[in-house]
């Protein structure tokens, strides 16, 4: 589990092909910052823009990492086959505060960048997201935007999906890969994890077969 409190700015700085085949996935070697690696442990959960993957090497005194990523993980992210800027958060410890939102590290959709620009101090970040995810926004919840756990300003549905707009303060953008973004750009997208149980228990009620035993 994580917050989407963004503890880090990565790199990928090498992207190798697990295979010849499009079902093939890819060995990604991560640039941390200084010390970042410190208390990491192979094994270990790393979200990378929003997406939780497991440390499959370590080099602590080059500040690198490696991660295999399926090609099924590819086909439903964006931002993680090519090199860049990544945004790093280290999985939640219990003791953690909780300064965000609760975020499982499963991109549930891709939205694509349509505004970003200063107002002000502040920057406006516009996503269009998929159809599929619209019943799951709200004005003033909560939104997974490559990792960073942000809250939406402003909901409008259309016929190609529906709009957000997000209020980013300036640390953010300085601390997190979103000042990287700009139009057209895909991001991943992770919806509030409460409002997927909501969503289930207003649905429709499925019939359940119970087996009687004697």
């Amino acid at each position: 589990m994580f917050t989407g409190i963004i503890t880090g700015v990565g790199r990928i700085a090498a992207v190798h092909d697990l295979g010849s085949s499009l079902d093939h996935g890819k060995r990604l070697t991560i640039e941390a910052p200084g010390g970042y690696l410190d208390d990491v442990a192979l094994g270990d959960s790393i979200a990378l823009n929003g997406a939780c993957m497991t440390v499959t090497t370590l080099v602590p005194e080059q500040h690198r990492f490696t991660i295999d990523i399926s090609a099924e993980s590819l086909d439903k992210t964006a931002g993680l086959a090519r090199p860049g800027p990544v945004n790093l958060e280290k999985a939640l410890r219990a003791s953690d505060r909780l300064g965000g939102h609760i975020v499982s590290g499963h991109v549930d959709g891709v939205g694509r960048v349509t505004r970003f620009e200063q107002v002000g101090e502040s920057w406006h970040l516009a996503v269009l997201a998929p159809t599929s995810l619209a019943k799951y926004l709200a004005y003033k919840g909560s939104i997974t935007v490559n990792g960073v756990s942000l809250t939406v300003n402003r909901v409008q549905d259309g016929p190609q999906g529906c709009e957000i707009s997000i209020n980013l303060i300036p640390h953010t953008v300085e601390n997190t890969a979103l000042g990287a973004l700009h139009v057209d750009a895909p991001v991943n997208l992770e919806i509030d994890l409460i409002a997927r149980y909501v969503e289930r228990m207003l649905g429709p009620e499925r019939s359940v077969t119970r087996k009687e035993t004697a």
